[in-house]
């Protein structure tokens, strides 16, 4: 029986070989070409590693090299979608380091690993045809990072370059490339030095014909003309990848898979249902007075009964085909409205804005709050202050191979069920919320005053969500932050502009008209061909991100969706500022406190405390956190100005004056032990001090285990020599060790050292036979 399932399993492993062997051989020929990015070479190579994938390609930028392999399967999948999977993962051994977790290995994900998958499947998602639902991943290797060029433009061009060589079904290639700003001047791939002095960080993803796939953009108020100028570089520059890539796929002679089955709606199915639910559908469009709930009950009815007709008169059609009919018929006459009646499903105009509100300081407790009301989209924001101890440290893989470092500005998206009338899951993060705080984030970011005194943290939870709710967190946030006192050089607004756009019948990928919308509902979102996001001051952009559903746009359409966002964001500003103009004068009463305190080095010992017992204490009973800023200054972080006060008590009385400043160097005073230890004993010179340590060492010549050796005991006293406080660690120094030599000493008791006056009796000080 064994010898039949090994025989199975053999010609199951030769199946799968010589399903291969056609990709194998196109990949067995090695093959490199370079492009030119101005004074930069880019690399792409195919055929020598990961063979058995059905695409795989190695580009390099310097010496940073990312592998991409593209695997998808041949049978469809049972979901009626794209089933896309992008996973970009960093490898501590690309950049030379060990990971410091306990099994020094990659765990988990960061959220630079998911904002950096999410953003490779945006610029190759659109691209996969229609009905293609067969299970795709897309695997990204870091082979070798330089910490000069980041890889994850590179790991864009290498998940283009895997799909192209592949006989994956993809209508590509696409070209990446990052552009920065330094002084004036646009920079193509610069390097993470380069990228420091940056004020825009905007990467362009380009489709062939000069045409934009995708856009992340995070900006220190870049002007407007500059910013479209950017965009322009990029897309330029893109092309030559794009030429390279086409050139690959000739010399391999690539040939694309034809899949079983692209699942689509019959074409006499969609004529039946537009027969039957078109009017309906038509009326509920046409209905202005409809909210979100209402219009997608009114839907799902005309939905439930046509498809009941629908089966009756195709008893044998599959339940997609059923449902794509009409959904087929609804978003057709939804985009025909918008195309040739220039009419909106809420009855606005194309450019108009939805009704916006806004409020602030809602709760006295928070350090500041608003709510942010635009149409049936509602987000209350809050801010909180912490210590600078609170910000978030990149861990050494991450800052290694990415540059991240710590940041003491953070903003986190909420989007819980029930602000889409759902039920669901509650807590953990998705990458959709990650993303669209991450957006909001780098929206806010640029405002943010560098020398902050607290870590700031703003977080925007969605009470209720029609279209553009990341958007709005960015406006809900720059409310809450004035509110708080945060001094902001100037608010922040955004919008979201979509598409509903023709495609051209003799040319497909080109665009014959289209509408730009201002502002779009969910449902303008989900029925369009894009999510065009803007935000930034009234003086220029501070983040752009652009999620679009079709092959690419032209460049004229990139350049009217910026214009058209800006005029909206100066508008939503306006309407902002008569909420709350400019930030609070001062932070509120109820807000967090820093004050720097100076412990003298003579008293740092006692401040700590043993151990670290004395912070320890303090910081658990009056909640306060406590740095050391230098060698006598300690910077105290409050969490209200209770706390400060109570904290400010704990160390006056910790530190109060005692009798040390009494204590002469060199010295001789009669100690008390207090407490033996195997080290040492623990010794007072007098009864209100903080115990200090006399080290085995210091205690006699001779060389101890225990201070039992010496027959010590607690509640003796012997003579110590006083020697003052370390300089570096300031701990008092005494020892006995001294005083057993035959040298002559001087023993001194506080109170005698009131009493006697050297100068006036020109007597020799105490000797130790009179103690």
């Amino acid at each position: 029986m064994r010898y039949f399932l090994r025989l199975g399993n053999s010609f199951s492993r030769l199946r799968v070989r010589c399903c291969h062997q056609s990709v194998y051989s196109s990949h067995a020929n090695p093959r490199r070409v370079r492009v030119d990015l101005g004074d930069k070479k880019l690399e792409i190579s195919s055929g020598t590693f990961a063979r058995f994938a059905d695409g795989a390609a190695v580009v390099q930028l310097g010496e940073t090299s990312v592998m991409v392999t593209a695997v998808s399967k041949t049978k469809p999948s049972t979901t009626q979608f794209m089933p896309l999977v992008v996973d970009y993962r960093q490898k501590a051994a690309a950049a030379g380091r060990i990971p410091t977790n306990y099994l020094r290995r990659e765990l988990g994900t960061t959220d630079h690993e998911i904002l950096t998958s999410r953003l490779i499947d945006r610029s190759i998602r659109p691209l996969f045809p229609p009905g293609y639902f067969y299970d795709t991943q897309i695997l990204c290797n870091l082979l070798a990072v330089d910490g000069i060029n980041d890889p994850d433009v590179l790991a864009i061009n290498a998940a283009s370059a895997a799909l192209t060589l592949s006989d994956i079904p993809w209508n590509g290639p696409i070209g990446a490339v990052r552009v920065g700003l330094v002084d004036g001047e646009l920079l193509v791939n610069p390097t993470r030095a380069e990228m420091a002095s940056s004020t825009l960080n905007l990467i362009v993803a380009g489709a062939p014909s000069s045409q934009v796939v995708m856009l992340e953009a995070s900006a220190e108020n870049v002007l407007q003309q500059d910013f479209c100028h950017a965009v322009k570089v990029g897309v330029k520059h893109s092309q030559q990848i794009i030429l390279a890539m086409q050139q690959l796929a000739r010399e391999l002679k690539v040939t694309k898979r034809t899949p079983v089955k692209i699942f689509s709606a019959p074409p006499e199915m969609v004529e039946q249902a537009r027969l039957l639910a078109s009017a309906q559908i038509y009326a509920v469009f046409t209905e202005y007075s409809h909210d979100k709930i209402s219009r997608d009950e009114a839907i799902n009815k005309v939905r439930l009964e046509t498809e009941e007709q629908l089966k009756e008169k195709f008893p044998h059609a599959e339940h997609f085909e059923v449902i794509e009919s009409f959904n087929t018929v609804s978003k057709d006459i939804f985009r025909n409205l918008v195309l040739n009646e220039y009419k909106r499903c809420d009855g606005r105009q194309l450019t108009d804005l939805r009704n916006i509100s806004c409020e602030i300081d809602l709760f006295k407790p928070l350090h500041g709050s608003a709510v942010f009301q635009r149409g049936q989209t509602q987000v209350l924001s809050s801010v909180t202050f912490d210590s600078l101890e609170s910000s978030i440290k990149a861990d050494i893989i991450t800052t290694a191979l990415s540059g991240i470092k710590d940041k003491n500005f953070m903003l986190h998206y909420e989007f819980p069920p029930y602000a889409t009338n759902e039920t669901g899951k509650v807590g953990g993060m998705n990458r959709r919320e990650l993303g669209h705080g991450a957006l909001a984030e780098k929206a806010l970011r640029p405002i943010i005053p560098k020398d902050f005194p607290f870590t700031i943290r703003v977080t925007a939870e969605v009470l209720e969500s029609n279209g553009s709710s990341s958007m709005a967190s960015a406006c809900g946030g720059s409310l809450a932050l004035m509110d708080a006192g945060v001094p902001i050089s100037s608010a922040v607004a955004g919008v979201a502009v979509g598409l509903i756009s023709k495609a051209n019948p003799d040319k497909p990928a080109d665009i014959q008209d289209y509408r730009l919308l201002t502002d779009i509902l969910g449902i303008e979102d989900y029925l369009g061909d894009m999510d065009f996001k803007l935000a930034g001051t009234n003086k220029g952009i501070t983040a752009l991100q652009a999620d679009v559903k079709i092959p690419g746009l032209p460049l004229k359409v990139v350049m009217e969706a910026i214009q058209q966002g800006t005029v909206a964001k100066r508008e939503i500003l306006g309407i902002m500022n008569k909420c709350i103009a400019k930030p609070r004068a001062s932070r509120k009463d109820n807000g967090p406190v820093v004050e720097n305190i100076r412990v003298p080095v003579s008293k740092r010992a006692r401040f700590v405390g043993p151990g670290g017992y004395n912070l320890r204490r303090l910081q658990a009973q009056t909640g306060v956190t406590i740095n050391q800023v230098d060698e006598e200054t300690f910077s105290v972080f409050a969490p209200t100005p209770g706390a400060m006060n109570e904290a400010q008590e704990f160390i006056g009385e910790i530190c109060k004056d005692d009798q040390e400043h009494q204590l002469e160097f060199g010295a001789i005073y009669t100690a008390t032990i207090t407490e033996i230890r195997d080290i040492g004993v623990m010794v007072k010179l007098y009864p209100n001090m903080s115990a200090v340590l006399l080290h085995n060492s210091q205690l006699d010549h001779k060389r101890i285990k225990h201070p039992s050796a010496l027959g010590l005991e607690v509640g003796q006293q012997i003579q110590v020599k006083y020697f003052g406080r370390d300089p570096t660690d300031g701990r008092m120094r005494l020892s006995r060790k001294v005083l057993q030599s035959p040298a002559a000493t001087v023993v001194k008791t506080l109170s005698e050292k009131q009493s006697i006056s050297m100068g006036s009796s020109g007597s020799s000080p105490t000797s130790a036979s009179n103690l």
